[in-house]
């Protein structure tokens, strides 16, 4: 009798935290997403190595053809991570637009928003230093801030994202290492955690 109650409990508490959590998210996708962050850093660093100049303006073709790059990765990482998300979902039987999914979203993208808007804000004032900073610190914010509706994982990649995105604020002349610490290789150490803890089966 005593067994059954606790297979219960155990039954119950499984059922609450499906309710609460989105258990979707694939570390393999965190893997791929730092990976494409590390390749986009490499070929940022190969334009600014080749540019003439000493400033790069916006009008310039190596400052184009770096928004380029980043777009790029954006994108992969955004399609690769929706690829293997639905594909878990549907192997664990789980809905991945549901209300729980709804709010980390949600939750995400309102911090991830403002400091988007920020950053064109500083790139408008050519405020170069401050833009890498301020992407890994909103970024970080956006993690924390959806860690509530998912894995609690994502709340220390945000937290460690946040430190950087502070340090490289004081060292603004090293913005491109930060920016690839933070989105290449957090990524690929918190996915391949993600992926042993949850997904490997």
């Amino acid at each position: 009798m005593e067994e059954k109650y606790l297979q219960d409990i155990s039954e119950i508490k499984k059922m609450m935290n499906k309710s609460s959590q989105f258990i979707s998210l694939s570390g393999l996708a965190g893997i791929l997403a730092g990976v494409y962050a590390l390749i986009g850093a490499y070929v940022a660093n190969q334009l600014l190595m080749n540019h003439k100049s000493y400033y790069i303006t916006l009008e310039s073709r190596t400052f184009q053809l770096i928004v380029l790059t980043a777009f790029l990765v954006l994108v992969l990482s955004v399609v690769t991570a929706t690829i293997l998300t639905f594909g878990k979902a549907q192997k664990e039987g789980e809905k991945v637009w549901n209300a729980t999914s709804k709010r980390m979203i949600i939750n995400f993208l309102i911090p991830l928003a403002t400091g988007g808007i920020f950053a064109l804000i500083l790139l408008r004032n050519e405020i170069y230093g401050l833009i890498a900073p301020v992407t890994l610190i909103f970024y970080g914010l956006s993690c924390v801030n959806a860690s509530k509706y998912t894995f609690r994982d994502l709340r220390y990649l945000g937290i460690t994202v946040i430190i950087l995105g502070l340090i490289a604020t004081e060292f603004s002349g090293y913005a491109l290492e930060f920016w690839a610490l933070g989105f290449g290789v957090c990524h690929i150490l918190y996915g391949s955690i993600m992926y042993y803890k949850y997904d490997r089966k």
